[in-house]
């Protein structure tokens, strides 16, 4: 069915699109209803481009732009044995006219069309668009910087995926394809680009603008250079690395930004460049040898006049990663041999930077969910300290003599500088312990910790002087930064310290679970876990029931009260240790089932309300699994007591349709009706009607719970199934 391009169309499309931001969901929903309803009609699309172009209010071109992105985003990918879901004439007259479009307007709106160009890119380009390149190129000649930098924007979001692709000919056909046309514009570009810098040094809003473009620029030389170095860039590597020098080393007073936090534009094309020169560095050395001093001197510079300030996180760490990924190629080995060179490196470069500055403790304090991520999950990429502990591993490869003898030295200066007033000179051993950590986990995995570490000291020895007594202090909210160290201490090195001094850390652990601090009691939380997973000889448990049995009931109580804590309600840490200590305790959990059983089921009753962090919620169904199995093997007849607890819940969740809980509560149901022996209560009957409702079985999460559910009934109850359905039948033919 087509919309005709009518004035009327237009207006009623505003319409809708306006009742699209309103706040109040009963005039959203069906606006956003019927805008689905139309969107597989013929010129829907059109009359979204023609409204972003032409409408006169700026909110709904912007909304229309939006609206068109994702429509693109949903519906552009052509599936095999699928209907296409846009018609054939639609398709040519998008890719027509998108690209101008894109071109002449403002930036808002330029950037969501941009992104449509690269999901069709991803799809069409280059067999079924193959103007496309000429049509971006042509535009480098108009110069005008609002039209270039909306092509290099629309080129980077088309050629980023050679970062990630695998090797294919398809692959090299394109990126060959892409060189020939864009190479030569893009270097021309990049020469012309810097010559207006200069034309152009004392004007700084014309530099905002030549500066954002020279970023996508170097950001496109990475994409391009990232799968094989081309010839063409080979042959042109001097303008090019000359040119990336100069501005490695550029200082313009008219860019620089007041802003602490937020990185300007000279700390992002340094930040890029910086992985420019890495990405040559590590693949095509021998190419790039003759550059690559100059390179070195260039970006130490750059690290030993930066500030500590969070806006030049991307710019350090970058530069650091640059020297982590010279310092262990054999080719470069002689750059650092002396011993100058290295504690130069050590003490100008990995040391300030692996500081807990202000910005860190604001982290800890008020957004400790994101500071746990990056600590414990790893997605620190970007921070100083992750590049910097990169860098001493990098060093160790050819110098760990030298390198562990000079940070021996720092942690015993550290430490001495925090026994003389611990209370100011905390931070001295917070780095100590960092630099501990960082120099002795060569060879570290998620399940097991450290696996293999170098000595830079007594790991037993570490523990027991400087890691115990923190955890022993009786105030466990005092150095709440020092606690954490302590516990992520045990949790890494786990594998190297003694069995003895993992028990005697046990109990304070347990004690941590209290403090007011969320990084500290989640790490406990997670310390704890790790720990009862850990394996000894014949693969049992490292540490049994029968060693935690004296500290049964402070732990159960204190991970249940650590979920009460400010900020804690739903901490999946939190929940997935009480789940493992379910399962290594077994069955002298069984006294206090009872009260477990209660505060899991008010948790369920509260999170169901507006289910929103999954992992908890899976830890969760899990805790009450194994509270059933471990109580109803040890006396059957207490299933009737978990239905009591679980059933009105149970109920208020099936009633209130809650998507994410339906098939736990269906894998639970399960297993308590598995445990009953003969005929099935009547409060399962109740319910068998409606696990036949369509609707159920059309979520295919729901599908393998209900399958086994229906498979307990089946098994269990079918003379009762079989009567109740034969009494409907033989009511039916009363009615008749």
């Amino acid at each position: 069915m087509a919309m005709e391009l009518s004035d009327a169309n237009l207006q009623t499309l505003t319409e809708y699109l306006k009742k699209t931001l309103d706040p109040d969901p009963a005039i959203r929903r069906p606006a956003e209803k019927f805008l689905e309803s139309v969107e597989g009609n013929q010129n829907y699309p059109l009359l979204l481009l023609t409204l972003l172009e032409k409408s006169q209010d700026n909110v709904i071109k912007v909304c229309a732009s939006v609206t068109f992105k994702n429509y693109i985003k949903r519906n552009w990918r052509i599936v095999e044995d699928e209907p296409n879901k846009i018609c054939e004439a639609d398709r040519v007259a998008i890719k027509a006219n998108i690209v101008h479009l894109m071109l002449s307007s403002p930036e808002q709106i330029q950037k969501q069309l941009s992104d449509a160009i690269s999901i069709i890119g991803r799809e069409d380009f280059p067999q079924k668009w193959p103007d496309l390149l000429t049509e971006m190129v042509n535009r480098f000649q108009s110069g005008d910087f609002h039209v270039i930098n909306g092509v290099l924007r629309t080129a980077h979001s088309l050629f980023k995926r050679y970062r990630h692709e695998f090797k294919s000919n398809e692959l090299w056909t394109e990126i060959k394809l892409v060189l020939d046309a864009f190479a030569l514009p893009l270097t021309n570009l990049f020469k012309a680009t810097i010559e207006l810098c200069s034309t152009h040094a004392n004007d700084a809003s014309a530099l905002r603008i030549l500066f954002s473009s020279l970023i996508l620029i170097s950001k496109l030389f990475y994409s391009l250079n990232f799968q094989d170095l081309p010839e063409f860039f080979e042959d042109n590597m001097e303008t090019w690395m000359n040119n990336f020098h100069t501005l490695l080393t550029l200082d313009n007073k008219l860019l620089q930004t007041d802003d602490e936090e937020e990185a300007g534009l000279l700390e992002l094309l340094k930040s890029q460049i910086c992985d420019n020169a890495a990405l040559y560095a590590q693949k095509y050395d021998e190419e790039f040898q003759r550059y690559l001093p100059r390179f070195v001197t260039a970006i130490w510079n750059l690290l030993v006049t930066t500030g500590q300030e969070v806006k030049y996180d991307l710019l350090v760490s970058n530069a650091i990663q640059f020297l982590a990924s010279v310092c262990e190629r054999p080719h470069y080995k002689n750059l650092f041999e002396d011993q100058n060179t290295l504690t130069s490196i050590c003490e100008k470069v990995i040391v300030p930077n692996m500081e807990f500055r202000a910005a860190d403790e604001e982290a800890f304090e008020d957004n400790s969910e994101e500071y746990i991520r990056r600590d414990l999950e790893g997605s620190d990429i970007d921070t100083r300290r992750r590049a910097a502990c990169d860098l001493v591993r990098g060093l160790c490869k050819f110098f760990e003599g030298p390198v562990t003898g000079i940070f021996s030295g720092y942690v015993n200066s550290m430490l001495q500088e925090y026994a003389k007033n611990p209370s100011v000179n905390w931070k001295h051993k917070d780095a100590a312990i960092y630099l501990v950590t960082s120099l002795a986990s060569k060879a570290q995995t998620q399940k097991h910790g450290i696996t293999q570490a170098n000595e830079l000291v007594n790991l037993t020895e570490f523990f027991v002087n400087h890691i115990l007594p923190d955890l022993k202090s009786a105030n466990v909210n005092e150095f709440p930064v020092l606690k954490a160290d302590g516990i992520k201490y045990i949790m890494i090195f786990r594998n190297q310290v003694p069995k003895e001094h993992l028990l005697v850390s046990i109990p304070l652990l347990i004690n941590h679970l209290q403090a007011e601090s969320i990084v500290v009691h989640t790490y406990a939380a997670h310390a704890l876990e790790r720990l009862f997973t850990m394996r000894g000889p014949n693969n049992a448990t490292l540490f049994t029931a029968a060693e935690i049995a004296p500290f049964v009931e402070i732990l159960l109580t204190n991970l249940f009260k650590a979920l009460t804590l400010p900020g804690s309600s739903e901490n999946e840490y939190i929940m997935k240790a009480i789940m493992r200590s379910f399962s290594l305790l077994q069955e002298a959990i069984i006294p206090y089932i009872p009260t477990l059983i209660t505060q899991l089921t008010q948790k369920l009753l509260a999170v169901s309300k507006n289910p929103s962090k999954p992992h908890f919620n899976h830890y969760m169904f899990e805790a009450i699994c194994l509270s059933i199995r471990i109580t109803c093997k040890a006396n059957p007849a207490a299933v009737v007591n978990f239905e009591e607890a679980l059933f009105l819940v149970f109920t208020e969740i099936l009633q209130n349709d809650v998507q994410e809980f339906i098939p736990y509560v269906f894998q639970v149901m399960s297993l308590l009706l598995e445990t009953h022996k003969n005929d099935i209560p009547s409060s399962y009957m109740a319910l068998f009607p409606h696990l036949l409702q369509p609707v159920l079985w059309e979520r295919t999460g729901n599908i393998p719970a209900l399958v086994r559910l229906l498979q307990a009934f089946l098994e269990r109850g079918s003379n009762t199934i079989a009567s109740a359905a034969a009494d409907k039948i033989v009511s039916e033919f009363i009615l008749m």
